[in-house]
C-alpha cells in the first residue's frame, strides 16, 4: 500500500477529523467565501480590499471572515487600525487552486 495513503485511513477512523473536514468544506461552499479565499491566495488584504473584489458589504466581509477564521481558514493581524487577513497556510492555497482548476476542466475556455 502507498505510504501517503496510510494515514488516510487513520484520518478516516477519527470522527473528530471527518467532522473538522466536512467543516472546512461547508465553508468553501459558498461563492462569496470560496471568493474571499481565491483572493486571499494571491496575498494578504484588508476587509475594505475584500470589500472591493467581492461587491459585497463590509459588515458581509467581516462576518464571512469570521466564519472562515474560525474553521481556521484564514488568520488576522493587526496593523495600526486595519486588520490584515491571510490564509493559515499552503493546504488552504492548495484547497482553492485544486478546486478551481477542476472547475475549469468542466466549463469552456474563457476568451
Amino acid at each position: 500500500m502507498d505510504e501517503d495513503m496510510c494515514p488516510l485511513e487513520e484520518y478516516l477512523a477519527n470522527d473528530d477529523v471527518v467532522y473538522s473536514a466536512t467543516q472546512i468544506f461547508d465553508a468553501l461552499s459558498d461563492s462569496t467565501r470560496f471568493q474571499i479565499l481565491g483572493v486571499l491566495t494571491q496575498g494578504d488584504r484588508a476587509v475594505g480590499e475584500l470589500t472591493e473584489v467581492c461587491h459585497v458589504s463590509q459588515s458581509a466581509i467581516s462576518h464571512q471572515l469570521r466564519l472562515l477564521r474560525d474553521r481556521g481558514l484564514v488568520a488576522s493581524r493587526r496593523e495600526g487600525q486595519r486588520v490584515i487577513y491571510s490564509l493559515t497556510d499552503d493546504h488552504v492555497r492548495m484547497l482553492i487552486r485544486t478546486g478551481l482548476q477542476h472547475a475549469a476542466e468542466e466549463v469552456a475556455p474563457v476568451e
